[in-house]
């Protein structure tokens, strides 16, 4: 069975506990507190298997505090980490330059494919949320960006998140096949 490790990150009050939580159908927190380092949520979702095998997959999403003063634990939570999710808070503005320092800590200096990224304007209740594309500088203009709207449409950003999942698991199984390629020949 697959085991991939999802990081999330991203500035404080993004909103990563509060979708970190829908989206592995944990626990709803009704009031902020702020993320002391990192909460692991184990999941498995029936709608992900192994390269149509059939073989079930489990996840360990791991929701990253937002605070620099536990950038030193950074190394340890990145470390066989398989993908990124970036969430910001779309309505407000430094925000936006903030998630550059994300991407390029947990992507770019860890070597993962933009593929292994998926960055999340995440909309909280009330904001009205503006849908259209922030102006995002390079590289993250590559990224696929969703939006994320618990009150008027969760099931969107669900339905990405399995999307960007099997993407994840369809890459681990590809290089899982290579390795025992290269072992047999």
């Amino acid at each position: 069975m697959l085991k991939a490790k999802i990081l999330f990150v991203g500035p404080c009050e993004s909103g990563k506990t509060v979708l970190a939580n829908f989206l592995t159908e944990s626990s709803d927190i009704t009031e902020y507190n702020p993320t002391q380092g990192v909460r692991i949520l184990e999941f498995e979702n029936p709608h992900v298997t192994s390269n149509n095998k059939g073989t079930g997959c489990e996840f360990e999403l791991w929701d990253c505090g937002g605070d620099s003063k536990f950038e030193s634990c950074w190394p340890a939570l990145m470390k066989d980490a398989h993908g990124v999710v970036i969430v910001f808070n779309a309505d407000i503005p430094s925000h936006l330059k903030e998630i550059e320092m994300w991407y390029s800590c947990f992507v770019q200096q860890q070597l993962l494919q933009d593929s292994q990224c998926l960055l999340v304007a995440h909309h909280k209740p009330g904001s009205g949320g503006d849908r259209g594309s922030p102006a995002l500088s390079p590289p993250l203009n590559k990224l696929k960006l969703v939006h994320s709207n618990l009150e008027e449409d969760p099931e969107e950003i669900r339905m990405e998140f399995i999307k960007y999942l099997k993407s994840i698991i369809n890459s681990m199984s590809e290089s899982r096949d290579r390795e025992e390629m290269l072992i047999i020949t």
